[in-house]
């Protein structure tokens, strides 16, 4: 296989030179690189088609699931029930949190989704919603004029709203915490390890993501260090023996590793962030983790292959297969970016895992870009541009088994149908990856008629540090 088209330095020089390019220029090259022909494009639908329907015949969604099919973020209330769960959460008074509550579900037409689900527990959920917006909305239904609301029935339209607001206020946070363990494995990482066991029997290995935002501090950062040590320390015990793919792997965010994440502080990251990310490293591959970097915002790419290459150029590090990258296939640089990483497993002389995304971070890559006045933007601006990015990537991850071995995330059956068809007879040199919550039917699916790995993306946190990656999520399966 020839490397990525150049050196390290021609290679970062072509990535730079697609930071905020022409779409369409960019879909024309990549068209002909995700190219298949009609033969392969048949026998990718039909595998896809096999797919949905065994899905269809053999799931029965979760209760959450089929919540969150019902109140979507392409409904009025579904932006509601998101907006109440993002902040919800972070308020530390009851007053706030009623005012909050009724802000968000009074004003909402429940009604309209009233029987549409075919679960009795969605409808249910829908007549509470209804209800509580009622209720809350009696005190506001005063006649003008009248500071009592109308005497006698005035009176107690405000007891039952005074009376009923603690229950609600309890109901709705019971309900976000709920949410929360839908997606989040355990709220340590000894709790996520517990509950991993039912997959792992299944024969599904794991990827730990601890969750928190960016570090303000360095004590934020020092904290989060001190998390990836530990849990790192407390995966050492899984899979004991067994090969490095079937091992487990953490995720690490650089920027919970530095308060300053940012080009403009390069000298200050490069003295503190690699030794950081270094020593992580080192902890991994002593005990046999994998280790990924997780993608951030398009503005820190840049800055993120600098810490990575000198990690991974570190002479203590030789011979270690478990280092990864997150590549996000909506950005116009993710197949350069792929062919810089191929260029640096060779140059170290090792395999390097690589974690192919559609991107998570699509919505605020377009605002920034438009607040800023920018003449174009890091991310695809349209989905099929997405789609197609992520195919051409796939095709050069699975060209690059010899130094490179892929993982793909999608809970898309068509996506993995195209995985699968461009893999030849190989299972083994990738795997596929879904996040935990998402996509068990499909990957059950695939697993069993394929024989492929298969890894379980999981967030660790208390239900407080849910909500900003929740909302991450699935604004990012909305986008894409």
């Amino acid at each position: 296989m020839a490397d990525g088209g150049g050196s390290s330095v021609q290679l970062r020089a072509a990535m730079r030179a697609l930071t905020r390019p022409d779409e369409a220029a960019v879909l024309d090259r990549l068209m002909a690189q995700a190219r298949l022909d009609a033969e392969a494009r048949g026998r990718i639908t039909a595998r896809a088609a096999d797919l949905v329907r065994t899905v269809r015949k053999r799931s029965s969604p979760r209760l959450m699931e089929v919540f969150l099919a019902e109140y979507g973020l392409s409904t009025r209330e579904g932006v509601a029930l998101m907006c109440l769960a993002e902040a919800l959460l972070r308020v530390p008074d009851a007053e706030t949190i009623d005012a909050l509550i009724e802000d968000k579900i009074a004003p909402s037409d429940w009604g309209k989704h009233l029987g549409h689900s075919t679960s009795s527990l969605v409808n249910a959920s829908t007549w509470a919603l209804m209800l509580t917006g009622k209720v809350l909305k009696e005190e506001d239904a005063k006649p003008e004029g009248k500071a009592d609301g109308g005497g006698v029935v005035g009176a107690l339209r405000g007891a039952v709203k005074r009376l009923g607001e603690p229950m609600i206020r309890r109901a709705v946070g019971q309900a976000m915490k709920e949410l929360g363990r839908q997606f989040v494995l355990g709220r340590t990482i000894d709790e996520a390890l517990k509950r991993a066991q039912e997959w792992e029997k299944k024969g599904y290995t794991y990827s730990y993501d601890m969750l928190g935002e960016a570090a303000r501090t360095d004590a934020d950062a020092r904290r989060y260090h001190l998390s990836y040590t530990q849990a790192i320390t407390a995966l050492a015990k899984v899979g004991v023996g067994q090969p490095r793919a079937a091992r487990p792997e953490i995720s690490v965010k650089l920027s919970a590793l530095h308060p300053r994440y940012e080009t403009a502080q390069r000298d200050r990251v490069m003295a503190e962030l690699v030794g950081r990310l270094r020593s992580l490293a080192l902890l991994a591959a002593s005990v046999g983790v994998g280790l990924n970097v997780d993608a951030e915002e398009a503005d820190r790419l840049d800055l993120s292959l600098d810490v990575i290459e000198a990690v991974v150029s570190d002479p203590a590090l030789a011979g270690w297969d478990g280092f990864g990258i997150a590549v996000q296939a909506y950005g116009p640089r993710a197949l350069p970016v792929i062919n810089w990483i191929y260029d640096l497993a060779g140059a170290t002389k090792r395999r390097l895992m690589v974690r192919l995304v559609k991107g998570a971070y699509w919505d605020t890559e377009i605002k920034r870009a438009q607040v800023k006045g920018l003449d174009g933007f890091p991310v695809f601006t349209r989905k099929t541009t997405t789609d197609i990015s992520y195919i051409a990537c796939a095709r050069r991850l699975l060209d690059g088994r010899d130094r490179l071995y892929p993982q793909f995330a999608t809970h898309n059956a068509h996506t993995a149908a195209t995985v699968l068809e461009m893999a030849g007879d190989d299972r083994e040199g990738f795997e596929l990856q879904r996040l935990h919550g998402m996509g068990e039917s499909l990957h059950a699916a695939v697993k069993e008629a394929e024989g492929n790995r298969c890894r379980i993306y999981a967030p660790v946190g208390a239900h407080r540090d849910l909500l900003a990656y929740l909302v991450r999520r699935l604004l990012e399966n909305g986008a894409n």
